[in-house]
């Protein structure tokens, strides 16, 4: 199972819900979503509005590897329960968030081999490829590191 969430912004969010959608790499996996306030009908994916931080910890302890959007409430809620990461940042130009900032999220935490993030989402298979063969590295929480984190952002 695959689990992805993509946070409770009021922006929609359905670009990653197509590319879910339209993957030829997760033909066969079950795939569960949070979408919070995105609507998207589908026969392919479980869509879910809304659950409890308990019921997405569930998702994430039973998932091979979590997408999710370039929130740090996600990221870290998974790199803590030593999940592999996949990031989707939320982008202004598709009105998906009212700034970039995800972007510097995801490029440190790149940068520091803690995720993988889309930069291009016509790469959108390669890249669940690519987390699926990646060995996880083990996050463990470091005041230098979240204060590298902080001045980043």
């Amino acid at each position: 199972m695959i689990f992805v969430t993509i946070g409770t912004q009021k922006q929609q969010f359905t670009r990653l819900l197509e590319m879910l959608e339209n993957s030829t790499e997760l033909k066969n996996d079950e795939i569960v979503v949070q979408a919070g306030y995105t609507k998207y009908d589908s026969d392919r994916l479980r869509v879910l509005d809304f659950i409890t931080f308990e019921k997405m910890e569930e998702y994430i302890d039973e998932s091979e590897f979590v997408i999710c959007h370039g929130g740090v409430g996600s990221i870290f809620t998974a790199l803590k329960r030593n999940k592999k990461v996949l990031v989707v940042p939320r982008l202004s130009k598709y009105k998906e968030h009212i700034n970039d900032h995800q972007l510097e999220i995801c490029e440190q935490l790149e940068k520091d081999g803690f995720i993988l993030y889309l930069k291009d989402e016509k790469n959108f298979d390669k890249m669940i490829r690519r987390i699926r063969r990646r060995k996880n590295k083990e996050y463990k929480s470091d005041k230098s590191f979240l204060d590298k984190l902080r001045k980043e952002i």
